[in-house]
């Protein structure tokens, strides 16, 4: 699903990723961890197309999703691909204040141009399955936190990714909810075998994963 070969990053002279290669197969659950500064974060949006590693032609770096590499798109390109092949979860919701909970989840289908009546019926299924279908119509800040991530979710599920990626996607939760929602991202590789890359200082949930990747001084160990 993911091979990425010498991945750096640097902001002026602070060298945060320093050569990171790594592979994760399809309907894997990895988990990354380290403490803070060790580049996590940084390493999750590279792979997550919401930034490019520095100086890819020195190094010979290569990243490919899915066995497409974005490295070389331009950003037109890579919004497009993004939108299509990768969801994203992060701490905070970043969910919109103005729309419901429906018209945030429906949000990348329009982007994209999908068909609005097969993507309703997707949001509808994905409400259900995520026992959220009775808040539906609320708006975020009537929402719980737990629920708020849930929607979260069922936004990064609806344009069927081939990945999601979530950063410290329970760090604003109670314990039950952050509970709830690691048992929901097991419960989502069984159904659909998604592919989930998840950064967090959790440790119950990083020993529950797959794999976990331990960053440190921006390298995997």
């Amino acid at each position: 699903m993911i091979k990425a070969k010498n991945i750096h990053k640097s902001y002026g002279d602070l060298e945060v990723l320093k050569g990171v290669d790594l592979e994760i197969k399809t309907g894997e659950i990895v988990s990354i961890v380290g403490e803070s500064g060790a580049g996590k974060s940084t390493l999750l949006h590279i792979l997550g197309t919401l930034d490019l590693p520095s100086h890819i032609d020195k190094y010979g770096t290569e990243l490919t999703i899915g066995d497409q590499s974005f490295l070389k798109m331009n950003d037109r390109e890579i919004s497009k691909f993004r939108n299509e092949n990768i969801g994203f979860v992060f701490q905070h919701h970043q969910l919109l204040p103005e729309f419901t909970a429906l018209e945030n989840v429906l949000m990348p289908t329009r982007i994209s141009g999908k068909n609005e009546k097969e993507s309703m019926d997707k949001a509808f299924l994905l409400f259900e399955e995520l026992h959220i279908a009775h808040r539906i119509q609320h708006k975020p800040k009537e929402l719980s936190g737990g629920e708020a991530q849930r929607v979260a979710v069922a936004r990064a599920l609806i344009n069927s990714p081939k990945i999601i990626f979530a950063d410290e996607p329970t760090g604003n939760l109670d314990s039950k909810n952050a509970d709830s929602l690691h048992q929901l991202f097991f419960d989502l590789r069984d159904r659909y075998n998604q592919t989930f890359v998840i950064v967090t200082h959790n440790k119950e949930l990083a020993e529950s994963t797959d794999r976990k990747l331990v960053m440190k001084d921006g390298l995997i160990l």
